[in-house]
């Protein structure tokens, strides 16, 4: 997939080192709704086990992650992935961030927007859904400005790397 300057590709095992330098340039934006990236990639080698765990995930089709590639550096300008994916219906759930660096710019809506035309085609996925905090507004700026829609408010639906049970809003996208 390609948009602008910038591919959107699958995560392998090659990625090891610019994918933990990614995680921990943003550690600190990323760990309280990213906790199991954040706790499964303290070190170098932690990660590279994280790797192996995710690559036999993406085997089996439960869990698809993707980077977002900076062409003109090649560096990581986010991650995406499919998650709590759901043949039958079928749906996933989608999960972003964008590194601090290219926040901001339109980088991410645009990898968003042309993740979900793939997902649409490549899977067939009906539906594809997200889920984020209040706070978040940029998640829900690029939520909205991809086609999602606001669905609901789930409940204490996601507990926080410090242990707080929090609210997630529950944005849905049907398939064009």
């Amino acid at each position: 997939m390609r948009f602008d300057y910038y591919t959107i590709r699958l995560l392998t095992t090659d990625d090891l080192v610019p994918y933990y330098e990614l995680v921990e340039r943003n550690r600190k934006r990323l760990e309280d709704f990213f906790t199991g990236t954040v706790s499964r990639t303290q070190s170098l080698e932690a990660t590279r086990e994280f790797l192996a765990d995710i690559t036999e995930r993406t085997q089996n089709r439960t869990y698809f992650p993707y980077l977002i590639v900076d062409e003109r550096s090649g560096r990581f300008a986010g991650f995406l992935d499919l998650k709590n994916i759901d043949w039958t219906v079928p749906k996933s759930e989608v999960g972003f961030y964008i590194d601090a660096d290219y926040a901001g710019k339109g980088v991410g809506t645009k990898a968003l927007q042309t993740f979900c035309t793939y997902c649409f085609t490549t899977f067939g996925f009906r539906k594809l859904f997200l889920r984020t905090h209040d706070s978040n507004t940029a998640a829900k700026r690029m939520a909205e400005s991809s086609g999602f829609e606001r669905e609901g408010v789930l409940r204490r639906d996601y507990k926080t790397t410090s242990g707080e049970l929090v609210d997630l809003i529950y944005y849905g996208r049907l398939d064009d």
